[in-house]
């Protein structure tokens, strides 16, 4: 069995914490026509380079019906910084336009399969997975960037169109796993393509 989820299954059912104190889970974006849920986290390079270009695709599509879910399930034990306090403190600072959740138990990373940070999984009005992978082929240094995939499966799902490139690999920092040595994978988890 695959460790990611495979295009065309249901998105995983979740009740996580939120950084705004309340608790979600998947039906609380029932309305949003298109929902996207990336694994993330406060620490890694990749995210730290391509949050505001993050920040502009949801922008740019949330009165489009897209609906952008943020989850951090990174071991505070390997990275003190990815902790709850620290979310609750970024988003303070940054005020991103999603919902930011803790994965304390990482069922959520295993439930989704998440590879990397970042890694974005895109579920139709059905919640059926029709995009996962990588935002920017850089997310590092966004501005060598030379295709933001997340965008246009976004731009091609918002316009009624099937999405062309329904899998790329992410690009980031693995998921620090409990327990487990910094650079750990599970042994089932490898590239999608």
């Amino acid at each position: 069995m695959a460790f990611t989820l495979q295009i065309g299954e249901k998105a995983p059912k979740f009740s996580l914490p939120a950084t705004d104190g309340k608790t979600y889970g998947l039906n609380d974006f029932s309305d949003a026509d298109v929902l996207v849920v990336f694994f993330t986290c406060n620490h890694c390079p990749f995210v730290l380079g391509s949050n505001e270009t993050t920040r502009k695709v949801a922008e740019h599509y949330q009165d489009k019906g897209v609906q952008f879910v943020a989850i951090n399930s990174n071991s505070e034990e390997t990275h003190p910084k990815d902790s709850f306090k620290y979310m609750v403190e970024q988003m303070n600072e940054e005020k991103f336009p999603w919902i930011y959740l803790r994965d304390q138990s990482q069922d959520a990373a295993r439930a989704y399969g998440a590879l990397r940070t970042p890694h974005f999984f895109v579920f139709d009005k059905e919640r059926k997975l029709v995009y996962t992978g990588r935002e920017l082929d850089n997310p590092r240094q966004p501005e060598k960037a030379t295709v933001n995939d997340l965008d246009r499966a976004l731009d091609q799902l918002t316009n009624r169109k099937s999405v062309t490139t329904p899998l790329t690999n992410p690009i980031g920092c693995n998921v620090k796993w409990n327990g487990q040595d910094a650079h750990w994978m599970p042994g089932e988890a490898c590239d999608l393509v």
